[in-house]
């Protein structure tokens, strides 16, 4: 059984396509996204399930692996507190002008 089903890598594909997310995209990044990865994997899946082909099952959970790897890179932006500040209960100095 592929690691998501087939009608999600249709729909990621649909989307990266769309005209909104090609905007967001290209404002964000300064390039339009690539979407044949998507693609691939919808093509695999179908493979996969309509064939039981190995070589689809190798590649679309080597795509998968690739994407959780890609999302792991970036460190958080913020550092976890392991327990809240000692003055956290006394009242905010929003009168204070600076």
């Amino acid at each position: 059984q592929p690691p998501r089903s087939c009608e999600d890598y249709w729909g990621e594909w649909k989307h990266c396509r769309g005209l909104r997310h090609a905007f967001h995209h290209y404002y964000a990044h300064g390039e339009l996204p690539a979407c044949g990865r998507w693609r691939e994997d919808y093509e695999a899946c179908r493979a996969w399930e309509r064939h039981r082909a190995a070589a689809a099952q190798e590649a679309l959970c080597k795509s998968e692996r690739a994407r959780v790897m890609e999302r792991q890179k970036y460190a958080p932006v913020w550092t976890l507190r392991q327990r809240p500040p000692p003055d956290w209960y006394l009242p905010l100095d929003q009168e204070k002008t600076n």
